[in-house]
């Protein structure tokens, strides 16, 4: 039996519910429960528990694949950087798991209300965090490279690591806790990566166009950028699915319907 999420035990407790819709009975469901009833319900969230650890499973998994990437870089240590591409396999899965889950939450229960932004939410933010995998072994996997060039500079690329760290680290907790404060406080942290990322590629074909740096050198260093532009992207998504299930309010491109 999967342990219960202390934070969305906490969720539970704190968020006025409305009850799920059970799915009418048909002739070929076997098991058939009362409309409504307790049964229904534990079930239901026994799911919702699950599906909350399994999320913070793949954030955590992200989150230490992108710390580990930048370490990778930062230090030109190519050793560092094995936790971002093992971890790949697991948040792959995960993404299945938590797509299955969910849509079987939806046959089931036809949940409403908070239950329905719930998995709203946990099912794009889901997509978002199979892509940041993605992002962060794309990472990895220039830092690698980069570790054996000439250090003729990193750019502003160890700021942009530690800004974006901070922004995913910030995304997700603000998902588990409900703090509208802090995912708002991502959003604006965008702009800030947007603006190193067009930096850093300014920078890195002058460097090239002065015979500074070798163009290998500057791709690799740009491919960092990009995908670190992309996990600020990503992060700030998930700072909006915030927003949405907690506030029922639709917030994109940092305005709120």
């Amino acid at each position: 039996m999967t342990r219960r999420s202390s934070t969305w035990a906490g969720w539970l407790s704190s968020t006025p519910r409305k009850r799920f819709s059970p799915v009418r009975r048909t002739s070929r469901q076997r098991t058939i429960l009362p409309e409504g009833s307790v049964d229904m319900e534990r079930h239901f969230e026994r799911e919702l528990t699950e599906l909350s650890h399994k999320l913070e499973q793949m954030t955590s998994l992200c989150g230490e694949g992108l710390r580990a990437a930048a370490r990778a870089f930062n230090e030109a240590d190519t050793a560092a950087a094995e936790p971002a591409f093992q971890n790949e396999r697991r948040i792959n899965q995960l993404e299945i798991e938590i797509d299955h889950s969910v849509a079987d939450c939806f046959a089931l229960f036809q949940p409403v209300a908070v239950d329905l932004r719930f998995l709203l939410a946990i099912l794009k933010i889901n997509n978002d965090l199979e892509r940041i995998g993605d992002h962060v072994v794309n990472i990895a996997q220039s830092a690698v490279t980069s570790a054996s060039q000439p250090k003729a500079s990193r750019l502003e690329l160890p700021r942009m690591l530690d800004v974006t760290i901070n922004m995913f680290a910030d995304a997700s907790r603000s998902f588990f806790s409900r703090d509208l404060e802090t995912a708002r406080a991502v959003l604006e942290a965008d702009d800030m990566v947007d603006g190193l990322n067009r930096s850093n590629t300014r920078e890195a074909i002058q460097m090239v166009k002065a015979g500074t740096m070798e163009l290998e050198q500057a791709l690799e260093l740009m491919r960092i950028s990009r995908n670190l532009e992309r996990i600020g992207d990503l992060s700030t998504n998930i700072a909006e699915e915030v927003i949405f299930h907690v506030q029922a309010k639709v917030v994109k491109h940092h305005v709120e319907e």
